[in-house]
């Protein structure tokens, strides 16, 4: 039988190192693993990437500030929970930042239990609105690493291209579920230009044949995307 274990991730964007230090800190102590970007240029990808199941955003970031990045994710599709962190505390700034999409608000400065009781309000939220999945680190032997994101078989670290890693890591966020080709897309080639139409299928090609030795299998499936199931 399959292991699925799963933590909360949550995607920090915060240009300020110090606060960087004491949220990480306080949420990897808590059990939740926190991804970190400083750079509103790098926020989407960074978003895309990660799959967070909460992300902490500051409005002041250098690049594109917080609102912005926030619309492009919504208009993008992205639907993750969004806690704005700002020290701007004005009742216009709040209502500026909801009607953007966010989903709540924490002016700084602020008591670190209580924003760890909104976000997990807000990653039970999400997850319900999902139907209840989570971010998936272990399925037929394989281990996703919280922190460097390398994928391990039995303790053996696969030998992956960054495409096929990131493939891999989204298909085992919702195993026995299909994601969608295009989101499938938009991970393994973010941020790159000109990406051919059918590219994604040369990457699940090269992963199919390297998940030979695991009872993960890799199924297509005609116009819905792909998924990873347990094959034993």
């Amino acid at each position: 039988m399959s292991i699925i274990r799963w933590f909360m991730k949550l995607l920090l964007i915060e240009d300020n190192t110090a606060m960087q230090t004491t949220l990480q800190r306080s949420f990897e102590r808590r059990g939740m693993q926190v991804v970190l970007c400083g750079d509103g240029n790098r926020a989407l990808d960074r978003w895309r990437a990660s799959m967070p199941e909460v992300v902490l955003l500051d409005l002041s970031l250098p690049g594109q500030d917080g609102l912005s990045v926030l619309a492009a994710a919504r208009a993008e599709g992205l639907t993750t929970p969004v806690l704005i962190l700002t020290a701007r505390g004005t009742v216009g700034d709040r209502v500026l930042g909801l009607d953007s999409g966010a989903d709540d608000y924490l002016a700084k400065p602020f008591d670190l239990d209580e924003l760890e009781a909104r976000v997990r309000a807000l990653a039970r939220r999400g997850a319900g609105a999902r139907g209840g999945e989570a971010l998936t680190i272990e399925f037929c032997g394989l281990r996703c690493d919280a922190a460097s994101g390398a994928v391990y078989l039995r303790g053996r670290a696969l030998d992956l291209t960054a495409r096929e890693a990131a493939l891999l890591r989204a298909l085992l966020t919702r195993p026995g579920h299909a994601v969608a080709k295009e989101r499938l897309s938009h991970l393994v080639f973010a941020g790159e230009a000109e990406v051919l139409p059918d590219a994604i299928e040369v990457v699940v090609y090269r992963l199919r044949k390297k998940l030979a030795g695991t009872t993960a299998q890799l199924v297509t499936l005609r116009g819905l995307g792909y998924l990873l199931k347990d094959g034993a």
